[in-house]
């Protein structure tokens, strides 16, 4: 599903977010990102959404040549790939359900379609009864719980969330994560970058751990895929 072979990304001025990355990532799986602040971790998730382009090695991304992939088709990749942000990035003069909806009008889909998908999408993080409400009448939590919605609301094949919980509290933390492990019950591939590692020991998944740009650390555990998704 996503695959880096021999990435590296170089900044102007020198500094390389990733150096030499060898990295494959199957179909379904669940795996996270570690490492300290400056390691890596947003640029990875930046080079699968591609945000940013390597500078060297090739990102494959559902069989796709990313470094390869012409400006005109980014769009179409976007859509298949949700990002979740550590800011909920929310349009604050917009409705829960307007915010939910954008990457939806954006793809064309009609106006019934919409409302069936958004609402599905609020049903399932908990929030369908506030969709007529403002992000800043909700919580920091239920901000984020938004911005997974609207990540998921395309029902892309794979998600990327980059500290989605690094400005919750720990029981907030914990219900962001049983969110996602239920996106990946039904066939999500989910990439997530996080500085909690508690967190991330009790849920027992594959983790790879960055190092000042490089990969240090993958323990690759035996991943059998979810179900099929309908």
């Amino acid at each position: 599903m996503i695959s880096f072979e021999n990435v590296s990304k170089r900044y102007p001025g020198g500094h390389e977010g990733v150096s030499g990355i060898d990295l494959h990532v199957e179909s379904g799986e669940m795996v996270f990102l570690t490492g300290h602040s400056g390691a890596g971790k947003s640029t990875m998730l930046r080079l699968v959404a591609l945000l940013e382009r390597s500078t060297r090695g090739q990102v494959r991304v559902g069989g796709r040549n990313l470094s390869r992939l012409s400006r005109r088709l980014i769009p179409y990749h976007r859509r298949e790939v949700g990002m979740i942000f550590q800011d909920h990035r929310l349009l604050h003069d917009r409705t829960i359900f307007d915010n939910v909806a954008m990457p939806l009008i954006v793809a064309g889909l009609s106006h019934g379609e919409v409302g069936r998908r958004v609402r599905a999408a609020l049903d399932k993080v908990g929030l369908l009864q506030r969709e007529r409400d403002y992000p800043v009448t909700l919580s920091g939590g239920e901000q984020q719980r938004v911005g997974i919605a609207r990540a998921v609301v395309s029902r892309p094949p794979v998600v990327l969330a980059d500290e989605p919980t690094g400005n919750l509290d720990p029981e907030l933390s914990r219900e962001i994560f049983t969110l996602f492990e239920q996106f990946n019950q039904v066939g999500v591939t989910l990439l997530i970058a996080t500085h909690d590692l508690d967190l991330v020991k009790r849920m027992n998944r594959r983790t790879l751990v960055l190092k000042q740009g490089r990969l240090v650390g993958d323990n690759h555990r035996d991943f059998s895929p979810p179900l099929a998704r309908h």
